[in-house]
């Protein structure tokens, strides 16, 4: 689910006069209007896979009938993510057929609800839980199951962004394995929205936390604002070019879990850190390069190797699992630090874009 890792610019979001960062997630906003038919909404489409500057554009869909279980949400905000960008370009497994609407997480405020609803009433914010695609568009109707309430003091790019990323590293550090303050984690893509959460949220509960990068410049800036979130050790992957990776912990105790969202090489450095049992789950492959496991890891060292795909919405009946969870966490003062500092918004009606 997730946030890649560093987050190159892309022509699409200069084009949508986006400035990109690392350390940002992006939120685009919306305008409101105003009935038993939605409003005409304006919504970010696609008709074919490729690459998101050529193949999106920005137009205009006609009202549609609420159904009697339909809701009518007025977005408010959605973020866009890498995996977004990849769904565009028809390179992310979990995706929709085109035609499409882009977006997969969002906050909006209920518009209208049909006759048969009780649970909403217009003013309430909700969001999309499990994410749902499409979320791109100033006005979404779709039936009152796929909507979950949020409280409305949360501030918006908080509600806007918590089922893909924070939830994401919210389940890794407690559906795995039973962690106790002063254990250590390690992972990879540290950099990422998910990485930076799961600094935060280890730091929280007193967990150690080795983080990985890739070489670039200004590493050493990098590594203070990782460290400023609370990362105990941040190592570029040059830097762990070393026979006894091990001798780099400084006191921190050998990892029981290990994060891996890159593959290739930078996979197989998590496994290097881990201790003997400890576990590697595999929750991205940015790097485009497979998983390689050394025969020591498997004999010697009897390392665990896990994906997240249990996590995946349709494997999620309900999406209660998701939506207790994740209401649970946007309310947790931790939250505050871990998406505030990095969003920007841009409203959708100020988007310079190809027209239809």
């Amino acid at each position: 689910m997730l946030r890649s890792l560093t987050l190159k610019p892309s022509s699409l979001l200069s084009k949508f006069n986006f400035n990109p960062s690392p350390f940002r997630s992006r939120v685009v906003t919306t305008q409101a209007f105003s009935s038993a038919v939605s409003p005409p909404s304006k919504a970010i489409v696609y008709e074919a896979h490729g690459q998101p500057d050529a193949v999106t554009k920005l137009v205009t869909i006609p009202g549609k009938e609420l159904k009697e279980n339909d809701v009518c949400v007025k977005m408010l905000a959605a973020p866009i993510n890498p995996s977004d960008i990849n769904r565009i370009q028809g390179v992310y497994p979990v995706r929709p057929e085109p035609p499409a609407i882009g977006g997969y997480e969002g906050v909006g405020e209920v518009y209208s609800v049909g006759s048969a609803v009780t649970s909403f009433s217009p003013g309430d914010w909700v969001i999309p839980s499990p994410p749902s695609s499409g979320t791109w568009q100033t006005y979404i109707v779709k039936d009152q199951n796929v909507w979950h309430k949020v409280n409305k003091g949360v501030p918006m790019e908080y509600a806007a962004t918590i089922t893909v990323n924070p939830l994401t590293a919210l389940l890794m550090l407690e559906d795995c394995i039973t962690l106790n303050s002063g254990d250590a984690i390690v992972q990879n893509g540290a950099t990422s929205m998910v990485g930076q959460c799961v600094i935060q949220l280890a730091k929280s509960r007193g967990i150690h936390s080795i983080n990985i990068i890739r070489d670039r410049p200004g590493v050493d800036e990098v590594k203070e604002r990782l460290k400023h979130l609370g990362a105990d050790e941040v190592f570029t992957e040059n830097e762990l070019e070393v026979k006894n990776v091990k001798s780099l912990l400084d006191g921190i105790p050998e990892p029981a879990l290990g994060f891996n969202c890159v593959g290739g090489n930078s996979a197989s450095l998590v496994l290097k850190f881990l201790r003997r049992g400890g576990t590697m789950v595999t929750y991205g492959g940015m790097s485009k390069k497979p998983v390689t496991v050394s025969t020591s890891s498997f004999i010697f060292k009897q390392n665990i190797l896990h994906s997240n795909t249990n996590w995946n919405a349709s494997e999620i009946s309900s999406g209660s699992q998701i939506h207790q969870t994740g209401t649970h966490l946007v309310s947790h003062p931790v939250y505050k630090i871990l998406t505030g500092t990095h969003s920007k918004s841009v409203p959708v009606h100020s988007l310079s874009h190809r027209n239809a």
